[in-house]
């Protein structure tokens, strides 16, 4: 464990490192000018000129050389700062912590929803494997992840916000305005966890140990319980893990798509108005957050996993 912590912490400081140069090597390729777009996101596009775009330029020193606001933006971040907004002068990490409690709020939401759904639909499968359900589920399950995240969404809302009149189409504020997006990132993650799942539940079943408990007398319902359940949860655990790109992407499109204020929201509104600082604090939560999960859902399968008592 203590060799894992230890591998995690020298990626978190290469995610830093690769997350940050390269958004900021990529933010100064694209066309444009920098301070046209920075000064209309400050002010709106019909108050801008050339005399408000060169203020900006020389109030935040975007005639410096490329490597030494990248040498400024290491340095800042040594000491857990990363700037402030080129738009509207706020401290980076104080406007991603506030976005940030939005987009976890969703993506918890989500994956709980998904965890309802995918996991306990793909172990039943997986006890009676080329059964109706297994063969439903996987046609269900090719189709939903086929869907890009913005077709999903609008399908959904189409049905439950415009169709019935459920659900508020977009927007934030009560509880039933989480549900869509939550709903069109839940199905995509459900999608594949259900697989997941069927096929480690087939895979247990199928083995020689879970054959001997049948020889022993257990009952069906005690063997799944004892010895079934952990055994199926160490892949679907893993599984969770890597789908955060998953939400990471989903998360991006889905709240733009449903006005979400959430980090993916804000880091839209940023790369479009040129906000480098902003950008690359986002890019870097995320980066971290991603690292985070690596390491959190390692400690759980090797809590998990019941070979580690027989090792």
């Amino acid at each position: 464990m203590i060799r894992l912590l230890g591998f995690r912490l020298l990626q978190a400081g290469l995610v830093a490192l690769l997350v940050g140069g390269l958004t900021f090597v990529l933010m100064r390729m694209l066309p444009g000018d920098v301070a046209y777009r920075i000064a209309a996101g400050r002010y709106g596009y019909d108050r801008v000129d050339a005399a408000a775009a060169q203020a900006v330029q020389q109030e935040l020193g975007l005639d410096r050389p490329a490597w030494q606001a990248l040498a400024d933006w290491f340095m800042q971040l040594l000491r857990f700062n990363p700037g402030n907004s080129l738009v509207s002068g706020e401290p980076v990490m104080g406007e991603i912590a506030h976005q940030l409690g939005q987009t976890m709020h969703l993506a918890a939401v989500a994956l709980l929803l998904s965890l309802l759904m995918g996991p306990p639909l793909g172990i039943i499968a997986g006890l009676c494997p080329g059964g109706k359900l297994d063969r439903l589920l996987l046609a269900i399950s090719t189709t939903l992840r086929a869907l890009p995240h913005f077709v999903l969404g609008l399908i959904l809302v189409l049905i439950f916000a415009l169709g019935l009149g459920l659900l508020p189409a977009a927007g934030y504020g009560d509880a039933e305005h989480v549900l869509l997006p939550a709903l069109t990132l839940a199905l995509g993650l459900a999608a594949v966890s259900s697989r997941v799942a069927r096929n480690a539940m087939r895979q247990v079943t199928e083995s020689q140990w879970y054959s001997f408990g049948r020889t022993k007398g257990l009952k069906p319902g005690t063997l799944f319980w004892r010895h079934g359940l952990r055994n199926v949860s160490v892949p679907v655990v893993t599984y969770l893990s890597v789908q955060f790109i998953y939400l990471v992407e989903g998360v991006i499109v889905v709240e733009t798509l449903f006005a979400w204020p959430g980090i993916g929201h804000a880091l839209v509104h940023a790369i479009f108005h040129r906000d480098v600082p902003m950008i690359q604090g986002t890019a870097l939560i995320m980066g971290l957050m991603f690292v985070l999960l690596n390491a959190l859902s390692d400690g759980l399968c090797y809590l998990l996993d019941p070979r580690r008592k027989t090792a």
